[in-house]
Order: structure tokens, then C-alpha cells, then sequence
């Protein structure tokens, strides 16, 4: 296989994905360790994913990943790259955090005594959504007991905001003990970078998103929400390993992943396997036939986004044009 070109194409990625540097992205690094993939406007495959639905226009076998918590269209993919379970012929279990270069250092050893002689300090939350509830209502009742450092653009409690990068966040995180790592929203499966950044900093997560989150990582590195039965519950634990620091050393004693083995869907031979497969047998789930009649779906799609733009500008301008001859008429009957 590594002398079959396969020609490929992008869309629908996040917003500061940039076309021109394609052969650093997951996909093309995984991909090139068999294959010779080359950008084309006729691709045999595209990988798209949630910003967007250009992928309509595309009668090719289509790939689609995401770094949401959304469950793939397989009435639009062929194949999904998803945070989902289980595993099938047409949907692979990868969590984002698979993706991040910290990946790596998850399989480095742990020194508990040497975090322990550190002095941290209690809790660090880091947000800058301020929609998550759950998250917001645990930061409150944790702080009742002491206070919890906000260095997000939310909530912030320290004076000036962590600037953005994630070895910025890690940086400031590790001067503390427990971290609040809540996802935006919960569904089984749906782990994002959040906690492995947490457990890289070697804090001890206080985690709320996936309730299955320990076949992520290992389940005695972090406390996870699902398991108790209210958030007050989750409090009283986290002040008792304060108070405790055998308990304490006992969490950052153990390796991030269970048994310091990476999960079976996580090893980039299982990965590259999964492409492989797809990309040496090419079959389609989704007829060309139907694909075709999917596209002219992306000419309403486009018409639809176009049209709202141009009605919240409308209302916006509208806004501020009532504003501007509110003022005026004011300040006519002032004069009168």
C-alpha cells in the first residue's frame, strides 16, 4: 500500500483549519504511514466534519470526525470517526484528546512525593462559557469551602486571565492540587482533552461529563461526578483528600491510564488499521445515487445561512438605527 496514491479532500473543518497545511493534521499524518494522499478537487474520500455542510457537495465515500458532542449522520457518512460506543464496521471510537501532541507524555512516570513537597495550592477552574450549569453550580459549591481559583474569562477570581494555549493552561494548573474539569455537556463516550490536560498538570480532576470516562483513563487518577449521588456528596470528598495526605498521594501515585497501557482504540496501530481497511476496500454505505440527490441539500443549506446572516445584521443596524433617532426625538422634546 505505500506506493497507492489516494486522492483526498477537506471540508467542513473548524474554523482556523487551513487547507495549505493539510499534511499536518490527524488524518494525513495517520493515512501517509501506508498511503500517498494528495489533495484534489475529485477526491476518492473526504473527511469533514461539524462546521459546516459543504460535504453534500461531495459524491465520494465521506468521512466524517468530530470534536462536538454530536452523533454522526450515517444517512451522510459512509464511515465516523466519534466519540460514540460501541465500535462498528462504520463508526471507530476516538476521542479528541487521541488527537493533542500531549497524548504522548500520558505513559510518562509519576512522582506523587515530589507534587506533594510542592505546596500547590486548592483548585483551579478555567472557563470562558458561561451556558455549562453544572459546571457553574459545582465551582459555587466548592468555593463555600474554600476558594476556588477562576482564570478563564468566566467567573474570574485572580486578577488578569491565563492567555490561551494549552501549555499556558498547563503551566498555571500545576500549581494547584484538584482541578474542576466539567465538559460542556454530558453523554456516554464523550471525553474531550479537558481531563487529560488536567491529569497532565497532575492535579486530581474533579471530572463531569462522560460517566464512562474510566475506559479513557484510569478511574483512581480522578474523581468522577457520575459516581456519587449529588454535587454536595462530591464536595465532602474532595475536602476529605484535602485533609488527607495519604489520600491525596494515593491518587497522583497512579499512572493516567490503567495499568500505564493505552486503550485498545487509542493505539495508532488500531487506528491506521481502521483506515486502511477503508481505504483499501472503498465501500460505500451511502449510494452515489443518493449523494447525488443530497447535493442540491448544500444550495438550500447555503441560501438559509446566508439569509440569517442577513437578518441578524438587519435586526443589529435596525437596532441601532431605532436607538440613534430614539435619542434624537429625546433630546428634540428636551430642548422644547
Amino acid at each position: 500500500m505505500a506506493n497507492h496514491t489516494v486522492k483526498v479532500m477537506f471540508t467542513d473543518m473548524y474554523r482556523s483549519f487551513d487547507l495549505r497545511e493539510a499534511e499536518q493534521i490527524f488524518e494525513w499524518r495517520m493515512i501517509s504511514k501506508h498511503w500517498q494522499p494528495m489533495l484534489s478537487d475529485d477526491p476518492d474520500f473526504l473527511f469533514y466534519s461539524c462546521f459546516g455542510q459543504e460535504h453534500l457537495k461531495y459524491n465520494c465515500i465521506r468521512i466524517f470526525y468530530t470534536p462536538e458532542n454530536i452523533r454522526p449522520r450515517f444517512d451522510r457518512c459512509d464511515y465516523a470517526f466519534s466519540y460514540d460506543l460501541p465500535i462498528t464496521q462504520r463508526n471507530y471510537r476516538l476521542p479528541i484528546y487521541r488527537r493533542w501532541p500531549e497524548y504522548k507524555n500520558l505513559l510518562r512516570p509519576r512522582d506523587p512525593d515530589k507534587i506533594a513537597t510542592q505546596k500547590r495550592q486548592f483548585c483551579a477552574f478555567m472557563v470562558s462559557n458561561p451556558h455549562a450549569i453544572e459546571r457553574i453550580d459545582f465551582f459555587n459549591r466548592l468555593s463555600k469551602y474554600k476558594k476556588v481559583d477562576s482564570g478563564g474569562g468566566y467567573l474570574n477570581n485572580i486578577g488578569y486571565r491565563i492567555e490561551r494555549g494549552s501549555q499556558n493552561k498547563l503551566d498555571w494548573m500545576r500549581n494547584y492540587k484538584f482541578s474542576i474539569t466539567f465538559e460542556n455537556s454530558s453523554y456516554p463516550g464523550y471525553t474531550t482533552e479537558k481531563l487529560m490536560h488536567a491529569l497532565l498538570a497532575d492535579t486530581i480532576p474533579i471530572y463531569w461529563g462522560n460517566p464512562l470516562a474510566s475506559l479513557d483513563f484510569n478511574p483512581k487518577t480522578f474523581i468522577n461526578c457520575h459516581d456519587y449521588s449529588s454535587f454536595d456528596d462530591v464536595v465532602e470528598f474532595v475536602r476529605e483528600i484535602d485533609q488527607n495526605e495519604a489520600l491525596y498521594k494515593g491518587y497522583l501515585s497512579q499512572p493516567y491510564l490503567t495499568n500505564n497501557v493505552e486503550t485498545d482504540f487509542c493505539t495508532e496501530e488500531n487506528i491506521v488499521a481502521r483506515y486502511d481497511e477503508i481505504l483499501s476496500s472503498r465501500k460505500y454505505y451511502i449510494t452515489p445515487s443518493i449523494k447525488r440527490l443530497q447535493k442540491p441539500l448544500y444550495g438550500w443549506y447555503k441560501l438559509d445561512t446566508a439569509v440569517g446572516k442577513l437578518f441578524r445584521k438587519v435586526k443589529a443596524y435596525g437596532g441601532q438605527a431605532f436607538s440613534i433617532i430614539k435619542a434624537r426625538l429625546f433630546h428634540k422634546q428636551s430642548e422644547n
